[in-house]
This record gives structure tokens, C-alpha cells and sequence, in this order.
């Protein structure tokens, strides 16, 4: 199903034939840098494990540009644990957001910007989210660019929250609203 189509990029649901492409990037250590960590490769097994079967509110999504899949996206509605650990009240309803993409000769090209603006109007506008928020790790500076030109605004420091790489790492809660 797609979820979002713009110009050049399409957002559409994971299907189970992707599993391959997801194993491919997720056992690349340029891609793990930056996303699961270099020291966490994925097989097939954990992809499906990690990716597939799971009866939760994520909306897994693969990202095209034109017509070659180059990445991975997911957004999911906030539980109120997580409200609350980023300083919101149980009543908003904040979307998450998290992706990446796994091409690299597609990185440094605007497609991230793109992508990120795209999907934070759409979970505002169609799903009726109050605010859209992801957690990129302090050291990560060309994601947390991407996502400021894009509109997000850093709101507040998190400490330790993400592992990677043997150690828990800060972050920062960056925020989108309409």
C-alpha cells in the first residue's frame, strides 16, 4: 500500500520480498554507523525477527526514489510512557518517527530533508498528530541538519537514552509541529 507519494519519492508498507534488502543494508557498517550500530549486524533471521509479525502500532515503510528502493521508514503513535518521558501529557497525540537510508551513494542529496518534511506533514495532516518527534544521537550531525532543515527544532537533551556501539548515548528529542 502507499502511503505517501511526492515528486520522486514514494512511501510505501513493507512487504515480506524487502526482508533481503532490509539484511542487506543492516549488515552494511556504513549504514550500522549510524543506525543499530556497527557492532549489531542484522541476518535474515533478525530482520524478520525484528521487522515483520509484530502486532504493534509501528507502520513499517521502505522508501523509493523513482523506482529503486533506497531506505527504510516507520512511524508509530507515542505510548504514553513515552509522552511522559519526553514532558508531554497523555492527551496529546504525538506521532514517532524513525528511518534511514541504506543507499549511501543516495545520501547528502536532499532526499532525507524531503522525505522527513514529507512524512511529519502527512502524519499531521492526515493522521491528526499534534506533533511529530524523533531521537537522533547527539554525535549523529548530518541527521540532526536534515531534520533542522526540515523543519524539527531540538526540544531537550536526552541523556543516555539510546544504546549503540557498547555504551548508552545521548540524544536529542527533536520536534516537528504544524
Amino acid at each position: 500500500m502507499i502511503v505517501l507519494r511526492s515528486d520522486y519519492l514514494t512511501v510505501r508498507t513493507l512487504q515480506p520480498e524487502d526482508k533481503y534488502m532490509l539484511a542487506n543494508w543492516l549488515s552494511d557498517p556504513v549504514v550500522l554507523t549510524y543506525y543499530e550500530g556497527r557492532d549489531n549486524p542484522f541476518d535474515i533471521a533478525k530482520v524478520e525477527e525484528k521487522f515483520y509479525g509484530h502486532k504493534n502500532e509501528h507502520t513499517p515503510c521502505m522508501i523509493e526514489y523513482g523506482n529503486k528502493v533506497i531506505g527504510y521508514i516507520q512511524f508509530y503513535p507515542l505510548n504514553n510512557g513515552d509522552k511522559k518521558n519526553y514532558g508531554y501529557g497523555e492527551s496529546e497525540f504525538i506521532f514517532g518517527m524513525d528511518q534511514f537510508i541504506g543507499e549511501a551513494e543516495y545520501w547528502n542529496r536532499g532526499i532525507g530533508k524531503h522525505l522527513v518534511k514529507s512524512m511529519a506533514d502527512y502524519l499531521i495532516k492526515q493522521k491528526q498528530a499534534s506533533r511529530v518527534v524523533m531521537d537522533p544521537q547527539t554525535w549523529n550531525a548530518r541527521a540532526i541538519n536534515c531534520y533542522e532543515k526540515a523543519g524539527f527544532k531540538k526540544a531537550r537533551l536526552l541523556p543516555k537514552n539510546e544504546w549503540h556501539e557498547g555504551e548508552y548515548r545521548d540524544c536529542w528529542l527533536m520536534v516537528y509541529t504544524a
